[in-house]
């Protein structure tokens, strides 16, 4: 069932009063196609703020082919852009707008003005939209190229509707290659948590990079497998060679080292027809189509298993049509996890597909006669990775409860250098490595 839709004539018709959001704070917005007045608040993360909008991918293009695996992080050169992908379930009734703030290390606006790091008018319009074909579920795919920044550092990208409505926010980081670091990975000191935790200490080179106050101005981000919730933040070397140009981070905390986990859970969801890895059946003759997944088991006290994954990310596809962007449909996937007795918490299905977050739509529910925990969610046709997670008493997610920690986990680092000359009102991103922790199998 397609309704067909085009949007190029249709945007002709929106004559529609702009509005542009600012700073952090809560801003009066216009809904358009409405007429209500609402509030919202941009937040400097990644967030979806529109319940009708749904798989949300940002990764670079290269060649005219995107890794939409890869993190969006480039380099100054902007050789490889960025591109945004999302679907959105309602059709379309104004125009798609993007506009690009430069932030901080902390990920709060910096003092720039938008004329000062982006190329034109901070205003930017989607206009690749295009309905889906032969899909149960009827939607509408976006496509958008960021245009190029002149000025390094972190960035977020806002899509809000031309009225004012926020529809979600991106995270990006723009680097250059000013500085070299070295990631060095070694057991932690610790000898209780030793083979759970994975420790990174590394080292910043600047030969040719003059860095004044290095112990106050640079700050160091080292992340795991690309996430922003469990990063971890350095605003000190532990020691300054000035003779060797070279900033040493040793690290002894507990605290500063990365709980390993275990390997993700795969779910292949790709074929109509057959059932792929990590799924138990589905039914097809519902609307949408319905999938179980396979019944998990905690693997909290069990010992290290090997097997391939993204590292918790996901991609779309679609094995009998092809074309993932508009042919791949939506599901409901009802993701199962065996339990004798409930977890001291809520417990959340927890990955890249939830924007590591834990949302309410994952939030699972318990039976005690089956003694079984479910979640349902809308997910379009893909490979997902995901863990079942407990939401600690801190509010954050803990997925170890579940899934345990080994120190023999596969796992991908990378470290961001941030760095503010003197007299300059913004971080700028000086430096940036990536490496594979225990990546030769």
């Amino acid at each position: 069932m397609t309704f067909p839709f085009n949007w190029k004539t249709t945007l002709l018709a929106f004559t529609l009063l702009g509005t542009s959001l600012t700073g952090c704070v809560p801003v009066e917005s216009t809904g358009s196609g409405t007429g209500a007045t609402r509030t919202s608040a941009l937040t400097y993360t990644d967030a979806v703020y529109s319940a009708d909008v749904h798989s949300v991918q940002f990764y670079a293009r290269n060649n005219n082919l995107g890794d939409v695996l890869a993190p969006p992080v480039i380099p100054m050169d902007q050789s490889t852009p960025l591109l945004l992908e999302f679907d959105r379930m309602a059709a379309p009734r104004a125009r798609a707008v993007v506009k690009l703030h430069h932030c901080n290390a902390n990920w709060q606006p910096s003092q720039l003005q938008p004329l000062q790091y982006v190329q034109d008018y901070n205003e930017f319009f989607i206009l690749e939209v295009d309905p889906s074909t032969a899909t149960k579920v009827p939607y509408w795919h976006y496509r958008f190229q960021v245009p190029p920044v002149k000025v390094s550092g972190n960035y977020v990208l806002e899509v809000s509707e031309e009225g004012g409505n926020l529809l979600l926010s991106r995270r990006f980081s723009v680097y250059e290659q000013q500085v070299s670091i070295a990631l060095r990975p070694v057991a932690t000191a610790g000898a209780g948590d030793r083979y759970q935790r994975q420790q990174m200490d590394f080292n910043v080179f600047y030969p040719q990079y003059p860095l004044v106050n290095p112990a106050q101005e640079v700050k160091v981000v080292l992340r795991q497998n690309h996430r922003w919730d469990n990063a971890k933040l350095f605003t000190r070397p532990t020691f300054i060679q000035e003779a060797q140009r070279r900033l040493e981070y040793q690290l002894f905390e507990p605290n500063q080292a990365f709980l390993g986990l275990s390997e993700f859970r795969p779910l292949d969801t790709r074929s109509e027809r057959f059932s792929g890895v990590g799924v138990e059946r589905r039914d097809n003759s519902a609307i949408p189509d319905r999938v179980y997944t396979v019944v998990g088991r905690s693997r909290g006290t069990e010992v290290y298993s090997s097997q391939p994954d993204a590292n918790g990310k996901f991609l779309f596809g679609s094995r009998e049509y092809g074309n993932a962007p508009l042919n791949a449909d939506y599901q409901q996937v009802v993701f199962q996890l065996q339990a004798p007795e409930p977890a001291p918490g809520p417990v959340y299905v927890f990955g890249g597909l939830t924007d590591w977050q834990l949302k309410e739509p994952f939030k699972m529910t318990y039976d005690a006669e089956k003694q079984l925990y479910t979640a349902t969610a809308l997910l379009k046709q893909g490979y997902y990775n995901y863990y079942f997670a407990l939401k600690g008493p801190d509010g954050q997610a803990a997925p170890q409860y579940f899934e345990g920690s080994h120190f023999a986990t596969e796992n991908e680092y990378d470290a961001l250098v941030y760095y503010r000359p003197p007299g300059s009102r913004a971080d700028l991103l000086i430096g940036y490595s990536t490496i594979t922790f225990n990546g030769q199998r």
